[in-house]
């Protein structure tokens, strides 16, 4: 009777001592997909969420200086490490001899054009776009301007930037950034800016295709480093990669758009320990 007794005590403290250990150990599964999840969201949400009342703006109370602490999910915003735009400057550039050269494989595409309330953004209905940065495809989700442009170099802002966001079959973010001057009138974005949507929410459909490649300057030599997500929530371990070449727009082209949008840009963030790679 006594090791009847014995037994089932034994037994009840090692169901216990088994439940204890399980409930302290975090499930390496669980938080490696919630990790993937949210990055991914974060790049198929970046400016895509339309607000009639934004949780965050480009001036004010709800502007950049403030982002961090509007949402708790903002807080990178406010202190995170490797946050985007930054400065190039040439000074702090170093020649990689093991980066590869940037591919490009963008086509002709249906898009649809929407004023999210933060920047006109363009969704390419074709899926085969993509880059391929270093051996790593990343697929295109869309592509948005900033007025003037969110990146420096050697400390001036260009008239306007232009931000292809992509997304690996992983999870990860890269974005291509293209800096956009005053200068010849391109014919390439006649279609978008025959159709830029004034009003918060409201969407357009070409009817004819655009060629994106046609959007892209002649040289794809770039600068490229980690950064972040340019609006909340300031996500980071973004592949940024920034076109050495900008691309032109006349003065009415740019004058359409900044009437929509004054001001939509951040400004830039401290570089910190990061480095700036260019091509050789």
């Amino acid at each position: 009777m006594k090791k009847h007794w014995r037994g089932c005590l034994f037994s009840i403290f090692s169901i216990i001592l088994a439940l204890s250990v399980t409930g302290c150990t975090p499930s390496a599964t669980s938080s490696t997909t919630s990790a993937t999840s949210s990055s991914s969201s974060s790049a198929n949400n970046v400016h895509a969420v339309v607000q009639k009342s934004p949780h965050w703006s480009y001036e004010g109370d709800e502007g950049p200086e403030h982002w961090g602490e509007l949402e708790k999910d903002f807080v990178a915003c406010g202190n995170g490490q490797e946050q985007s735009p930054i400065n190039i400057e040439h000074s702090h550039l170093e020649a990689s001899h093991t980066q590869q050269p940037l591919q490009v494989h963008y086509s002709t595409t249906k898009v649809s054009i929407l004023n999210n309330g933060h920047t006109v953004q363009v969704n390419a209905a074709s899926p085969s776009n993509d880059i391929v940065v270093d051996g790593t495809k990343f697929t295109l989700k869309q592509f948005h301007f900033h007025h003037p442009s969110e990146h420096q170099i050697d400390g001036k802002n260009a008239e306007m930037e232009l931000h292809f966001v992509h997304q690996s079959d992983t999870g990860s973010t890269a974005v291509l950034g293209v800096l956009i001057q005053s200068g010849k009138e391109n014919k390439a974005f006649n279609r978008i800016w025959s159709k830029l949507p004034k009003d918060i929410s409201q969407e357009a459909v070409l009817d004819e295709d655009v060629n994106l490649a046609a959007l892209l300057p002649k040289d794809l030599h770039s600068v490229r480093y980690n950064g972040s997500l340019t609006t909340p929530p300031c996500t980071e371990h973004v592949n940024w990669t920034v076109l050495e070449q900008p691309i032109e727009m006349s003065a009415d082209q740019i004058k359409q758009f900044a009437a929509i949008f004054p001001d939509n840009h951040r400004p830039v963030q401290q570089l910190g320990t990061r480095e700036l790679k260019a091509d050789k």
